[in-house]
């Protein structure tokens, strides 16, 4: 590992040495058919990691500081998608405890996802969606970051407008042709939401530092979480989506957070549509709801998709 590190550190301007090492990385720590196995006692989890953390680091902070070359995505997105690898499938490779890093004061994790959304954040949100590999790697890096380490991790710590910029990609990926990252995208913003809503709207303890900054957000742009609960609702109603499951769960949530936003978003959708059908499908939105209670139990998350199915062949028929 040192002289992997040295060679990062020395070369971070030359991808055809970077470029085959970071793919090394990659394939070292996918946890595939859990070969990498250690005792509960073990150590050595937590010790891969600080070194894929020193690695990430090492890379990161320097590839930021270099100009833009004629091509950048191979002399730098295609390193930073690669990095974004490494770090989701370390993240949840089912071999480290991640409690022990802010248990013990140790920098490992804080600094491996701080160095990691700084390069995001580098690039711009219309490359993402240009390139592929970078496309998928930056979803399936959000997914995980918002699914496993939302408490602990630092998006809820930056300010508001670049929080708003990293939800807002989201939905954006929510948005695109490729199912499999608008399933991320749902996923991650499913987590974001059940977050609110079960910290915030619902918490009977006092809210976290994490769940204050959230609220925090939302205060600041309250139209972000109603948007997202829109461009879902298009996108189940009008469009063929062959993830209407996955889309499902982050609708509940969102539901749940407000009442009023789903009753203002219900008489807007219904206001869109023609007059002699708009009977008929305010009956559409109250069947919806129909014995969904105010939480998000597993049981109550799949009558509520099973109720959104009914809704949608409903509303599209003539």
């Amino acid at each position: 590992m040192p002289l992997l590190l040295r060679a990062i550190s020395l070369l971070t301007d030359e991808p055809e040495v970077t470029t085959p090492l970071l793919k090394f990385m990659s394939e070292f720590v996918l946890n595939k058919a859990q070969r990498l196995t250690f005792d509960s006692s073990s150590p050595n989890g937590i010790l891969l990691f600080r070194e894929i953390s020193k690695l990430i680091v090492a890379y990161g902070s320097r590839i930021l500081l270099l100009p833009n070359g004629t091509n950048i995505y191979r002399s730098k997105y295609k390193g930073i998608w690669i990095s974004l690898t490494v770090l989701s499938r370390a993240l949840c490779g089912n071999y480290v405890n991640f409690g022990v890093f802010e248990l013990y004061g140790d920098r490992a994790l804080a600094d491996a996802l701080d160095i990691s959304l700084k390069m995001t954040l580098s690039i711009p949100l219309s490359d993402i969606l240009t390139f592929k590999k970078l496309s998928k790697a930056y979803y399936g890096y959000m997914e995980v970051l918002f699914n496993n380490h939302i408490t602990i991790n630092s998006v809820l710590n930056l300010d508001t407008s670049t929080f708003v910029h990293i939800v807002t990609s989201l939905e954006s990926g929510l948005k695109g042709l490729d199912t499999g990252i608008s399933t991320q995208c749902a996923s991650a913003i499913d987590s974001l939401a059940a977050f609110y809503f079960n910290n915030i709207t619902a918490g009977d303890n006092p809210p976290s530092p994490a769940a204050l900054n959230l609220a925090r957000h939302i205060g600041e742009l309250p139209s972000l979480f109603p948007q997202i609960l829109k461009s879902l609702f298009e996108i189940i109603i009008f469009e063929d989506a062959g993830n209407q499951w996955s889309l499902s769960r982050p609708i509940l949530s969102l539901i749940m957070i407000s009442e009023q936003m789903f009753s203002d978003l219900r008489a807007q959708i219904l206001a869109s549509q023609p007059l002699d059908q708009q009977q008929r499908l305010s009956q559409c939105f109250d069947k919806l709801m129909t014995d969904v209670t105010r939480s998000l139990e597993p049981k109550n998350r799949d009558r509520f998709t099973q109720n959104l199915t009914t809704f949608r062949h409903d509303f599209r028929a003539k």
